[in-house]
């Protein structure tokens, strides 16, 4: 056997497996696009891997401004759990220290109130392994908890938990004071800060108008940060779009962190 033949040979194996990885990328692209779950705003499912957001994995959402943007931090988790929840059957476990949750205000975003089950903990730690405990059971749609921090190695654990049982988990960051920024970098999915939007009365039925959220994407893997401002349609299940694509930029909400 000649040089030559030994040399066509190799770099044959290694064309091949360059095919091998380049199909392994594609069926992994194509799996991604699968447990996405579009939110129905054009413009938002754009900027998100897949066109929208994934099912399999952990998302962040922090309130911008602590003792404003709690309630539309909250309200914004219950719209995006309520279009991950839609796609499977089966309880949601929602963990939190706090009693504020009125379990039938979850039917305005398509979540029955009999699907909840609320785990009353002492603190982060015990709603941490409350998640934990919940994503290794399959019969669970999905996982909720709030926490004071957002710990990025309890976030890792949770992320690969998610990933691994293919469920989505929400942590919702919930602080009275102002919480110590994370300079980490985030394990998850997506991480969201959310401050509250001006509604538009005249897309609701009701003198209230729909709930309406200024949103920032400060990380999403595979894509590029972005802020919104969208609104909750309670009629169709959907998001829209409350004004165009605002900015591309974190900056924009850095006057209300």
């Amino acid at each position: 056997m000649t040089i030559e033949t030994l040399e066509n040979r190799s770099r044959g194996q290694d064309l091949e497996a360059l095919r091998r990885q380049m199909r392994a990328l594609e069926q992994g692209a194509v799996e991604r696009s699968r447990r996405a779950v579009p939110l129905g705003a054009r413009a938002l499912d754009e900027r998100l891997p897949g066109g929208g957001l994934s099912a399999a994995g952990l998302h962040e959402i922090l309130p911008a401004r602590s003792e404003w943007d709690d309630g539309a931090a909250l309200g914004f988790a219950l719209a995006l759990l309520g279009r991950l929840a839609t796609r499977r059957e089966g309880e949601i476990l929602w963990a939190t220290r706090q009693a504020d949750l009125y379990a039938p205000a979850l039917a305005g975003f398509g979540i029955a109130a009999e699907r909840l089950l609320l785990v009353r903990t002492g603190g982060d730690t015990e709603s941490l392994w409350a998640l934990e405990e919940g994503l290794r059971c399959p019969e669970l749609a999905a996982v909720v908890g709030e926490v004071g921090e957002l710990d990025p190695t309890a976030a890792r654990r949770l992320q690969l938990a998610a990933e691994t049982i293919q469920r989505p988990c929400l942590l919702l960051q919930r602080h009275r004071k102002a919480p110590r920024r994370s300079t980490a970098a985030s394990p998850a999915l997506t991480r969201w800060r959310v401050a509250a939007g001006a509604s538009d009365r005249s897309l609701s039925k009701s003198l209230v108008g729909n709930p309406a959220w200024r949103v920032e994407l400060l990380r999403c893997r595979g894509g590029q940060p972005a802020a919104f401002e969208v609104e909750w349609d309670h009629a169709t299940g959907d998001f829209a779009m409350a004004a165009e694509l605002c900015d591309s930029a974190p900056a924009a909400f850095e006057r209300t962190a």
